[in-house]
């Protein structure tokens, strides 16, 4: 059997720097707002004309955006994440009309993730140090493991968590390492006194996690 390429997503935890958590905070704030504005482009559409609207004209639209007084703010931040987040949105209303989701909603502020998506046009990955566009240092990422042997990032996506921890989510090509095959096979059975009883002989100990936080289980 011959290994096949997939895409996997390794994702780490980071520290940023006072300036990279305000300017990610930024970021996350447009790309929210640049949703909603094409969601809600693109519901008017269809309720007034009966127009479905995709993706090349809401970044036409998001051109235009950019251009007026109130959201010129839009341009103080990677335009990556918000061609990005346009895509995400065309894909949510391919689902819809597929009928393998419902219908997309707004994101808020408080109950949506905080999130961005940078494309390889938008970062630089060199020599283990991760920069992203608009930014000066690269991010202090906590290597919990490595990525693949010569593995490149196509995308990366930054996140905050309600907790306010921020992480980085690297997508790349990776070959998963075949398992060696085998012939013998072990019957598990569930036991009582035991967790489970191999059809070897050998018994697996109940560690009875529940009784042990059974105090701490009930004061939750």
């Amino acid at each position: 059997m011959v290994a096949r390429q997939v895409r996997r997503a390794f994702k780490y935890r980071f520290y940023p720097t006072d300036a990279q958590a305000v300017e990610l905070s930024r970021t996350f704030g447009c790309v929210r707002k640049v949703y909603n504005l094409a969601l809600q482009a693109r519901a008017e559409a269809w309720t007034l004309r009966r127009e479905r609207v995709d993706y090349n004209a809401t970044s036409a639209l998001l051109t235009g955006w950019k251009k007026t007084e109130d959201l010129a703010y839009l341009t103080e931040v990677s335009s990556v994440p918000l061609q990005q987040v346009l895509r995400h949105l065309q894909g949510a209303f391919t689902n819809f009309f597929a009928k393998r989701a419902g219908y997309p909603r707004f994101k808020s502020k408080r109950g949506s993730r905080a999130s961005a998506e940078y494309t390889s046009s938008a970062f630089r990955f060199r020599d283990g140090r991760l920069s992203l566009a608009k930014m000066v240092d690269p991010l202090a990422i906590v290597w919990s493991r490595p990525l693949p042997q010569g593995a490149t990032p196509s995308t990366v996506t930054v996140s905050r968590d309600p907790a306010g921890r921020w992480f980085v989510s690297m997508l790349c090509e990776d070959i998963p390492a075949l398992l060696p095959s085998v012939t013998t096979a072990v019957g598990i059975d569930a036991g009582i006194t035991s967790l489970v009883t191999l059809s070897t002989g050998e018994k697996i100990t109940n560690p009875r996690h529940e009784r042990q936080d059974r105090r701490r289980l009930a004061k939750a």
